[in-house]
């Protein structure tokens, strides 16, 4: 079993085989996440999956305070190193085995840029796995053909991270046809609500979701599940 907690936007705490893995944090800025202490917040390695300021503000306090590791790409991760936090850089289509499992980075189509305006890279998403569980975390991302590439290179997915805000990425209807193209019926929604560009309709949503068969997870900010 995966212990994920939803810290809001698309930051997500998940205890994968007795690891904690912390994404995106962007915690402290968010009115809606106002429940959630930073410091409580510990975790040895964080995953990031692109540069914007809503994926990555907390990240840098974050990391100094627990001496976490930044996994992301090659710019990313590099420009924390700068600032004296551990790194290990990927990019696209690589995969690395850590302490806690396999990570392998996968395409994402989004931009990216640093909150100082540096050059972020290209935008990813993560699929990880040990000998029991496998997960899909997409980051932001529009629908794409290759997340059918999934299937072909990773081990059968548990459940998948999408988003589904629309406006900036897809929308619950499009994450509905890529959860067909990445086999899997477990969803978790993030990058929605926060403003009100991603603010959605979570009945239509769920009903969506459920009339194809499939489990769309809404999480409160705050909440823990299991899968």
């Amino acid at each position: 079993m995966t212990s994920i907690k939803f810290l809001g936007q698309s930051s997500f705490l998940i205890n994968f085989g007795g690891t904690e893995l912390l994404f995106d944090p962007m915690i402290s800025p968010n009115p809606m996440a106002s429940s959630i202490n930073l410091d409580e917040i510990s975790a040895p390695y964080i995953l990031l999956s692109h540069g914007h300021d809503d994926h990555v503000h907390d990240a840098e306090y974050l990391a100094k305070k627990n001496e976490s590791t930044i996994i992301s790409n090659f710019e990313v991760a590099t420009w924390y190193g700068q600032k004296g936090i551990a790194y290990h850089p990927m990019n696209l289509g690589g995969k690395w085995k850590f302490d806690f499992g396999t990570v392998k980075m996968v395409q994402s189509v989004h931009s990216s840029v640093l909150p100082d305006g540096s050059h972020g890279g290209a935008s990813g998403g993560f699929v990880i796995w040990n000998e029991e569980n496998c997960f899909y975390f997409a980051g932001d991302t529009a629908l794409t053909l290759d997340m059918q590439l999934i299937t072909r290179t990773c081990p059968n997915l548990d459940f998948a991270i999408l988003p589904i805000g629309d406006n900036f990425t897809m929308g619950w209807e499009d994450a509905l046809i890529a959860a067909d193209f990445i086999k899997c019926d477990t969803i978790v929604a993030c990058h929605f609500d926060t403003f009100p560009y991603i603010k959605i309709d979570h009945q239509a949503a769920l009903d969506g979701f459920a009339k194809a068969g499939k489990k769309l997870i809404v999480l409160e900010i705050g909440e823990t599940i299991k899968i």
